[in-house]
């Protein structure tokens, strides 16, 4: 069980602190993404310099390559990657959905081939619960599935309904003990009378907290707000909120307005890898040329050691040769660009200006939508 405590809030933005087996996490929060038990080109303690007090890893990653019980055997993920503090682990749905080649979707699970060797496996709620509790992992995820976007109604209630069985096999399966936890997922589309069933069914089997799920999918910024509007604030007010796979800074910052708690997404670390930096001033493109012979640093207002120690003339070269480095440096900046993002949404709960920040916020950051 987990212990959650909403201690602030402004409208429906709140701020909190939940209590985990492995640590203490300030909400709201970012989570940087560790699918394979790694945050790509960065070492843990780089990861925790920044200010990250969780990580995400992934089931469905881990249960192929090295899988659950080889991670269990060096005594859970946290030992094996290095990782003393929390851990969430997403279920695998969406991955199997998105990854794997042919697949079969029955009552009993999801039948599927590895996107590695072909190998045929089964991924049921059952297993699911079995992988993650092999992993260690502090927040467990309910076993869901994922529709394609868009879909028909009458597809997605049938998806949804699905998730929602499978939602009460997972908290039946799922091993309940201190500092461990369990979340249910919302599905229902872009449908709210849906989503509300989602809710409803969720709520009534009880779970330590709440995911969204079926969002930033390619239905743009403000459709998901809109769901977001009558999601949110329709989950309980006890336990914690999180958005599932989101995202851009602007998307945070607008999501935490409208009631969520955490986030996570693999966009500043592939976006650090891609050669795009996020500064208070905006998104950065390194490898333009415009950045040749420019001897500031990325963003004066950052600390971290790219901004600290080297140009953007530096990194400008780094990506233009091909050097590791470059994605290093980056990622390593925008891991800390996000916990700064999150720390400054934090003190201005606290200090009870919040919409003041919201409205400068979105206002300067508007165009990372059109990234």
């Amino acid at each position: 069980m987990l212990k959650f405590q909403c201690i602030k809030s402004i409208g429906k933005a709140r701020q909190g602190i939940l209590e985990t087996a492995h640590g203490t996490i300030q909400t709201p929060v970012f989570m940087p993404v560790g699918t394979v038990g790694t945050v790509k080109a960065m070492m843990p303690e780089s990861v925790r310099s920044t200010g990250a007090e969780i990580i995400l890893g992934n089931t469905y990653h881990l249960m192929l390559r090295p899988t659950a019980e080889r991670v269990a055997s060096f005594g859970g993920l946290h030992r094996f990657m290095n990782w003393s503090g929390p851990i969430l682990t997403d279920s695998g749905g969406f991955q199997v959905m998105s990854l794997s080649g042919l697949r079969k979707i029955t009552e009993e699970g999801v039948a599927f081939n590895s996107h590695i060797d072909g190998a045929r496996h089964l991924l049921t709620p059952e297993r699911s619960m079995e992988i993650q509790n092999l992993l260690d992992s502090d927040i467990t995820m309910a076993f869901d599935e994922c529709v394609k976007y868009p879909a028909e109604k009458k597809v997605v209630q049938k998806s949804m309904e699905r998730s929602m069985r499978w939602a009460k096999r997972s908290k039946e399966a799922f091993i309940d003990r201190s500092g461990y936890g369990l979340f249910g997922i919302v599905q229902g589309g872009m449908f709210e009378d849906l989503r509300m069933q989602s809710i409803k069914a969720l709520t009534d089997i009880g779970f330590d907290g709440y995911a969204i799920g079926g969002l930033a999918v390619g239905e743009g910024q403000e459709m998901m707000f809109s769901v977001l509007d009558y999601t949110a604030c329709a989950l309980p007010d006890d336990k914690p909120r999180y958005l599932m796979g989101v995202g851009r800074p602007s998307d945070i910052v607008g999501a935490v307005a409208r009631g969520v708690d955490m986030f996570d997404c693999v966009m500043p670390s592939r976006s650090g890898r891609t050669g795009q930096a996020f500064t208070s001033q905006g998104v950065l493109n390194m490898r333009n040329a415009c950045h040749i012979d420019d001897h500031s640093p990325l963003d004066a207002e950052c600390g971290c050691p790219a901004c600290r120690n080297y140009t953007r003339g530096y990194i400008h070269h780094l990506f233009r040769t091909g050097e590791i480095l470059g994605s290093m440096l980056l990622t390593w900046h925008n891991i800390q660009f996000y916990q700064d993002l999150m720390r400054k949404i934090r003190t201005a709960l606290d200090e009870n200006r919040f919409d003041a920040f919201h409205d400068a916020f979105m206002e300067r950051y508007a165009h990372d939508r059109k990234m």
